[in-house]
């Protein structure tokens, strides 16, 4: 009935296509995004190499590889990012190269984006314009930015002023004490 071949069937080998490999963004700690949870509020610039997810408040900028904005998050900043995934609000400029304004984002700043795409539903007020380059006046980093703001090695900068302390006001005089008359004769 059912023979089986003794001759060893030769397997068929697929055509092998070269997988492209993507440049991966350097992420945080082994790809994984920082977060900023929905209970915490963060004052100042934030700077990440890798990707961050805010679902809390930012009051200040924004410089990220890759930037997710939570529903719930505030963000009241400029926002630079290689990717920007907008799904909460911000107040303030957005400069990325690919830019995703969700249903749910509220949006009042100006956008400079390479790639720029918008969902039914979103909320945006301001302007955008395209850019080859958007991040070219991004700030790079921390380091960056504090070695623009040091004066160059070997230049040593005055010393820093001391506050002023007001000496105390000087006694007051003490009253004079009475002449002895004179009487000449």
């Amino acid at each position: 009935m059912f023979v089986k071949s003794k001759e060893p069937e030769a397997p068929v080998a697929a055509p092998q296509q070269p997988v492209a490999a993507q440049p991966k963004r350097p992420g945080g700690r082994n790809g994984v995004p920082s977060i900023i949870s929905a209970d915490l509020i963060v004052r100042g610039t934030l700077f990440s190499a890798g990707d961050v997810q805010v679902d809390g408040k930012v009051d200040g900028d924004i410089r990220a590889g890759g930037l997710v904005i939570g529903d719930k998050a505030v963000i009241a900043g400029d926002v630079y990012a290689e990717e920007a995934v907008i799904r909460g609000r911000v107040e303030g400029s957005i400069s990325a190269r690919k830019v995703q304004l969700c249903a749910t984002c509220h949006v009042e700043g100006n956008i400079l984006h390479e790639a720029l795409s918008v969902e039914i539903g979103a909320y945006f007020e301001g302007n955008c314009r395209h850019s080859e380059n958007p991040l070219a006046n991004a700030p790079e980093n921390i380091a960056a930015a504090e070695r623009r703001a040091a004066p160059a090695q070997g230049v040593h900068s005055p010393p820093r002023p001391q506050p002023s302390v007001t000496p105390p006001p000087p006694p007051p005089p003490a009253p004079a004490a009475p002449k002895p008359a004179v009487v000449s004769g």
